[in-house]
């Protein structure tokens, strides 16, 4: 493993930026699959799309048995809570993924299905409200994030996040004296919080888990450590507290680079005499060798070949 002693303002305990395994379930998707409905197998020519659950971000893939959705179309999908609306991304070609990877839709999503959503949405609002102030007047150490309205049943869902376990059956009780409905109240963690709230990063995009991930993975010190970043908390952890979620994206490629490029510590004969490898960069593609008397060059990568387990340096 390499010494990482050079990088400055290095934390004492950077490992609370780690996502805890016990925390949310960020790995379970609310859609049902084909997998859970006892669903064995889907024809090859079976039309898949892309989907987005509105009030979660969530994306996944599903089946239907017409090629006739576009973009932006809004279809009704089976979801652990009941039947609920999702729209539609875009068509997806090429292999066909695991039957537990694949939702299945209902039905495209009738005129009335929309406006019942719409009316659900400023159902929604007051719901958060009374919410909130229900969870002062109970004193919880609780952070409510998301009231949703099922499309198909009457039940509201209420997420949120809270650093213990909380006891909130009181709570439910007063809240089901208010709707008179069936109340699910759903604990999430803090990077769910960020899928579904979104946000700008410190690069000024989209928060990555709100724009650009299907699902949430865990993302480890590791990955920061092999991307040679600074062990600063500040500098690799998001809004949301945990590891950046770009370190994941980003990982794939410095992994693939490492293995194509010599290590650090390596010696290599360079135009007559051994250079030690003293920094690899790839990102610029360069690799950085010192000489025993102190002398420093700077080489292209793509000068350099494997051959027989030794690196060399082509003419």
């Amino acid at each position: 493993m390499s010494d990482f002693s050079e990088y400055e303002n290095i934390d004492d305990d950077i490992s609370s930026l780690e996502d805890d395994r016990n925390e949310a379930k960020f790995h379970e998707h609310n859609v049902i699959t084909g997998a859970d409905a006892g669903i064995e197998s889907i024809a090859p020519d079976t039309p898949i799309y892309r989907l987005r659950l509105l009030y979660s971000q969530e994306t996944f893939l599903a089946v239907y048995r017409e090629d006739n959705l576009t973009p932006d179309s809004m279809v009704i999908v089976p979801t652990r809570y009941g039947r609920d609306l999702a729209q539609v991304i875009g068509s997806v070609r090429g292999k066909l993924p695991p039957v537990s990877e694949i939702a299945w839709i209902v039905r495209a999503a009738a005129p009335e299905d929309l406006e019942k959503s719409r009316s659900n949405n400023k159902l929604e609002a007051d719901a958060f409200d009374i919410c909130r102030k229900k969870i002062e007047n109970h004193k919880l150490e609780m952070k409510l994030v998301l009231v949703h309205y099922l499309l198909e049943e009457p039940k509201i869902l209420f997420f949120f996040t809270a650093e213990n376990r909380v006891d909130f059956r009181e709570l439910v009780k007063d809240l089901v004296s208010v709707f008179k409905m069936r109340i699910e109240l759903r604990q999430i963690g803090v990077r769910d919080e960020a899928r579904v709230v979104g946000g700008l990063g410190v690069c000024g995009r989209g928060y990555c888990c709100h724009c650009v991930s299907d699902k949430l993975k865990p993302v480890s010190i590791k990955m920061a450590k092999d991307q040679k970043l600074s062990l600063n908390s500040v500098k690799i952890s998001g809004p949301c507290g945990r590891l950046l979620c770009c370190l994941f994206y980003e990982y794939g490629f410095y992994s693939e680079q490492q293995r194509n490029l010599p290590q650090e510590g390596m010696k290599i004969n360079y135009e007559n005499e051994y250079w030690k490898v003293i920094e690899v960069n790839p990102i610029a593609c360069q690799i950085k060798l010192g000489s025993e008397d102190g002398r420093q060059t700077t080489v292209p990568a793509c000068r350099f070949e494997r051959v027989d387990n030794y690196w060399k340096i082509k003419n």
